[in-house]
């Protein structure tokens, strides 16, 4: 019987280990831990929660709401673990972070198709292999990874924050390209007057900044992704010669040049999500937020992704992977977790179960299962594998990601739980 190989036991390699386990394929899963470990991490156990607790919503008219209700019914081993020790969080799934280690633990060790071989990996090996590595890979690994992708591996997340296009103020902007060039459409502008302008920049270099850890240090900020705010503390007009120059364009219902001018570009076919152009920030969350905001055309907007400065090694998955995460150069070999581009705890787990279910089918003899793009693990396997946008970022759980109703529901919580409904009925369990 062919077996698998499954490099890493965090949240995506568990999955993905499961997921073979139960269609009778025996898997090798290597763990590093605890012969060696990461900068980020300190258990000996699989799955270790770094960052934080919280799993995120429950309720069925969120979007990570939406996302653990379609692991549930794949049954997901994370999702398993997380009901068993849950912790008081209002309407969030938190978890007691030892407990769900020792809960993934303790199933993946007793499964007698899993045999858990506790070293690093340096070399890809032949055969059908899922790589879950995440995020702080090992270096050895990670040269391997990128010399296999051609260089197509990134090290760092720089990215700007992604706002909804129906949350934006169309009264205080216009579309148009710079100096003419491109589609009249290619480019929101939000433009700011002189006033307007110097009370963000006010607010923007006073703004209170994330804390870094040693393993997200980066001593190599270049000029194209340096953060907003550093650029801001330069001096008053910086950002004006940048990122916010107003050159090029002429406000239609003024008839002049603005004083600034932020510009959004698409980041989905649909157009339904815009990324803030030049605005990647190590700005806390919540200040990104009430900054970014004070941009008139942005005073309502949701913002489905905050930006992040951070160590993150995630491969150019649109130019390398298929929708069930499989890499097209290679067959047999799969990639899954954070370093496919989809950020968060859940979202990493999701791509472990697509990855793995499909190397069990690949090895079975079967077609792939692609899921339907109104469900949320597919769409975050279209994200990851048909990203249009140029600079690929990595994207979380988020209903922007989703097709639009074909009826519109003015109600934000009602057309949420409507598009759950739809993603739910949609969806493709074996």
């Amino acid at each position: 019987m062919n077996k698998a190989t499954v490099i890493g036991a965090g949240l995506a390699g568990v999955e993905a280990a499961w997921q073979l386990a139960k269609r009778g394929i025996p898997v090798e899963l290597y763990e590093m831990k605890p012969v060696k470990f990461s900068p980020a991490h300190k258990m000996q156990g699989y799955a270790e929660l770094v960052c934080s607790n919280s799993l995120k919503a429950m309720r069925l008219d969120s979007a990570a709401g939406m996302l653990k209700e379609e692991m549930r019914r794949f049954g997901s081993v994370c999702m398993a673990a997380a009901e068993k020790c849950s912790v008081a969080a209002g309407g969030a799934l938190a978890v007691d972070r030892d407990e769900f280690s020792r809960i993934v633990t303790k199933m993946i060790d007793s499964n007698p198709l899993i045999t858990i071989i506790h070293r690093e990996v340096e070399k890809i090996p032949d055969g059908v292999v899922v790589v879950a590595a995440g995020p702080l890979v090992s270096d050895s690994l990670a040269a391997e990874i990128d010399k296999l992708c051609s260089g197509r591996l990134s090290f760092y997340d720089a990215a700007a924050p992604i706002v909804t296009a129906e949350s934006l103020d169309y009264d205080c902007l216009f579309t148009q390209s710079r100096y003419d060039r491109g589609g009249e459409d290619d480019y929101i502008n939000c433009p700011m007057n002189k006033e307007e302008y110097e009370a963000f920049y006010e607010a923007l270099t006073t703004a209170e900044r994330a804390g870094v850890h040693s393993f997200d240090e980066r001593k190599d900020v270049y000029e194209g992704c340096m953060p907003i705010e550093a650029m801001a503390s330069r001096g008053a007009d910086t950002m004006r010669y940048g990122p916010l120059r107003p050159v090029g364009l002429r406000d239609p219902k003024t008839g002049h040049r603005p004083w600034a001018v932020l510009q959004l570009r698409r980041e989905n076919s649909e157009g339904t999500l815009f990324n803030l152009v030049g605005f990647q920030t190590n700005l806390k969350f919540g200040e990104q937020k009430r900054v970014f905001s004070m941009i008139p055309a942005l005073k309502n907007a949701d913002f489905v992704r905050y930006g992040v400065m951070h160590r993150n090694t995630f491969i150019d998955s649109p130019r390398l992977l298929n929708a069930d995460y499989s890499f097209r150069s290679r067959k047999g070999l799969y990639f899954a977790g954070q370093i496919t581009g989809v950020e968060g705890y859940m979202e990493s787990a999701s791509s472990g179960i697509i990855a793995g279910l499909n190397a069990a089918r690949y090895i079975l003899g079967e077609e792939p299962l692609i899921l339907k793009n109104t469900s949320m693990m597919g769409a975050l396997a279209l994200h990851a594998s048909a990203c249009q946008s140029k600079d690929f970022q990595p994207m979380g759980a988020n209903f922007g990601i989703l097709p639009p109703l074909p009826e519109k529901i003015r109600d934000k919580r009602e057309r949420y739980a409507a598009l759950a409904n739809r993603g739910l009925a949609e969806l493709s369990v074996e």
